[in-house]
């Protein structure tokens, strides 16, 4: 099948949206029942043969599927409604749920109306309010009111959306170069700028938002940044390597490799079920239709409650109580009463819960279990602790990036999430390598052969690294992609991720060839024209200080760098990371979208490195 590319990037977000709105067991697809379910909601103007037929077309892919309709399905389908009648009953009806507001006019791409739901805007101003209740940078907007339109509103000056990010993944942004006093429309434009690019660089996918957007409060826009903001920071610690006690969660005969390759969502989904084992409750399939009774939130806020065992942890005895309440809402407040006791009433409400509302209910938890894992390390079990690292700067950076660029589904860990080539494909329509869709095996795979699926699909990306992309990629086989080799899999990826670079300053170019020769050839031209000193290359070692980088950005918008703040002689390590930390930030304050990490200067790693000075080179070529 061919993907669906005439569907605009809008359309498809929401179309993404209305998927998981309608696949209520969570499990990624779309059942014969549910569909049905959907149509009869919908109350189309169609006979009852004809919604047969659409049902029956989509579910006939037969054993590849089991009968599930994937997401490309579903977009497919719609697509095919698009234009009559039939599609707008059939979206009202995705739309019917409680809490969603329509937002007045269109988009301009795709004509539909958008909405956003109030809940999700509820629960966000309530965690920033309490993240943010003693940031003195902050007091100007808080304390945001959940019932009014405050968070559009404080979201305009940039400065709010920085912090989260900071609070998501601290150091991200150089607290020096955040505008604080005396806002104009144009420093508030540098905030947004440096949040964007910010955001982009620890994986939000930001394609489709622009500084705009957020400074006219463009609802379903800043709810869905951030949410992708506030979900990279729950889910910061759901890594084995980042907390070993999840190891507990193996079960008979898994092995560890199994485990590390589980998503944040998938190990929460496990960590629930492991405590309600313990209480001998049933298990959970997902954190929506499952939870709406709140029979096993009361159980899993008795497992990890304290019980005064360690030193100095008093026990907070939970009143189970309240799973006697005949009523689903009345027993959810109850629930949420001892989930506060904990301090963790975040996220949902007592509706929220008996709504089943997917999103609010997995913070909810990520939360929980964020504050009380009440997990052990296992002592006695035989396992090789040193196969648990964490991923390297490089491997972090390729896998934010591949995320801020929208690929689906996101890639949790670098080789894991590869190993069947789907995201590679989405990466080299990014660089305008056509794929032919029809020789692409898609999931969800066969019980049986699955990984023979996969390696075809890693055999076709080498062949068309090699054959269409022109890469470099000798001595790389689809089974090392497969396989997880992460030295070769690297090799592609940088490759992709350089091509994407370079393209991008072609199209500004008009179409004129890029290298690493003339990137620095227009650096040093740039440098020169404001008087400082030049590069000899991307390994020149006057960039471990990060002045070249500085004097660059200094050059594009003059008088943007405060040298006041930084040092340029005689730098210790920490003065030199400092340095770098403030050109990172800088750079994107400006509006350069650079994915390296500061590290990356101060070690002077040559391909990180070109890509600063090639987006820096983007941004000056910009007609700004």
């Amino acid at each position: 099948m061919a993907a669906p590319t005439q569907i605009s990037q809008d359309e498809l977000e929401e179309l993404r949206e209305a998927f998981s709105k309608i696949d209520v067991d969570g499990n990624g697809y779309l059942s014969p029942g549910e569909l049905n379910d959907l149509f009869k909601a919908a109350n189309l103007p169609l006979p009852g043969y004809r919604v047969r037929e659409i049902i029956q077309d989509l579910t006939k892919t037969g054993d590849q599927h089991e009968g599930n309709v994937t997401f490309e399905e579903f977009t497919d389908m719609v697509h095919g409604l698009k234009s009559t009648e039939v599609a707008k009953t059939f979206r009202k009806a995705i739309n019917k749920k409680e809490g969603l507001t329509a937002i007045a006019g269109t988009s301009e791409q795709s004509g539909t109306q958008h909405s956003y739901s109030e809940e999700e805007k509820v629960a966000f101003v309530n965690w920033v309010n309490k993240a943010l209740e003693k940031d003195p940078d902050c007091q100007h907007v808080l304390a945001m009111d959940p019932d009014s339109d405050d968070l559009f509103r404080a979201m305009g000056d940039g400065i709010v959306l920085c912090k989260m990010i900071n609070l998501s993944v601290p150091d991200t942004i150089d607290e020096r170069t955040i505008n604080k006093k005396k806002l104009t429309p144009f420093t508030k434009q540098e905030n947004l700028n440096l949040a964007l690019n910010s955001a982009s660089a620890i994986g939000c996918h930001v394609v489709n938002i622009g500084a705009e957007d957020l400074k006219e409060g463009r609802q379903h826009l800043v709810l869905g940044l951030l949410w992708q903001v506030i979900k990279i920071g729950l889910f910061a610690d759901i890594e084995i390597s980042r907390n070993e006690a999840l190891i507990a969660l193996l079960r008979d005969g898994e092995s560890l490799e199994d485990l590390m390759k589980l998503s944040p969502e998938e190990l929460l989904l496990r960590w629930a079920n492991y405590h309600l084992e313990q209480a001998g409750c049933p298990k959970l399939a997902n954190f929506s239709s499952d939870i709406k009774d709140s029979k096993a939130y009361f159980n899993i806020l008795n497992q990890v409650a304290p019980k005064g065992e360690e030193d100095g942890i008093p026990s907070i005895p939970i009143d189970m109580s309240g799973l006697r309440e005949k009523d689903d809402l009345q027993r959810a407040e109850c629930m949420l009463v001892q989930a506060d006791r904990l301090g963790c009433r975040q996220f949902v409400t007592a509706t929220d819960v008996v709504r089943g509302n997917p999103k609010l209910n997995l913070a909810y938890v990520a939360n929980l279990f964020n504050k009380y894992p009440a997990l052990k390390k296992p002592e006695n079990q035989d396992i090789d602790w040193s196969s648990i690292e964490g991923e390297t700067r490089e491997e972090r950076t390729f896998r934010n990036w591949m995320n801020s660029l929208g690929v689906n589904p996101r890639v949790n860990h670098l080789y894991a999430d590869l190993d069947d080539a789907m995201v590679i494909f989405q990466l080299y329509e990014k660089i305008n390598v056509p794929v032919d869709w029809e020789r692409v095996n898609k999931p969800p795979y066969p019980k049986l052969g699955s990984n023979m699926k996969k390696l075809e699909n890693c055999n076709y990306a080498v062949e068309l690294g090699k054959k269409e992309a022109k890469f470099s990629l000798v001595g790389i086989a689809g089974q090392d992609l497969n396989e997880g080799n992460r030295t070769l899999t690297l090799a592609l990826l940088w490759q992709l991720m350089r091509r994407y670079t370079l393209n991008i300053l072609e199209d500004l170019g008009d179409g004129q060839k890029v290298n690493d020769d003339t990137i620095v050839s227009w650096t040093n031209d740039t440098l020169t024209q404001a008087g400082k000193s030049t590069i000899s290359g991307f390994k020149d070692r006057s960039i471990s200080s990060s002045k070249p980088v500085l004097d660059l950005i200094d050059a594009i918008q003059p008088g943007s760098i405060r040298y006041d703040l930084l040092k340029d002689d005689d730098l210790t390590e920490v003065e030199m990371l400092n340095n770098a930390k403030y050109a990172i930030s800088m750079a994107r304050k400006i509006g350069a979208r650079v994915y390296a990490l500061p590290e990356d200067l101060v070690e002077v790693k040559p391909k990180m490195v070109m890509t600063v000075f090639a987006c820096l080179m983007a941004r000056g070529m910009k007609k700004i």
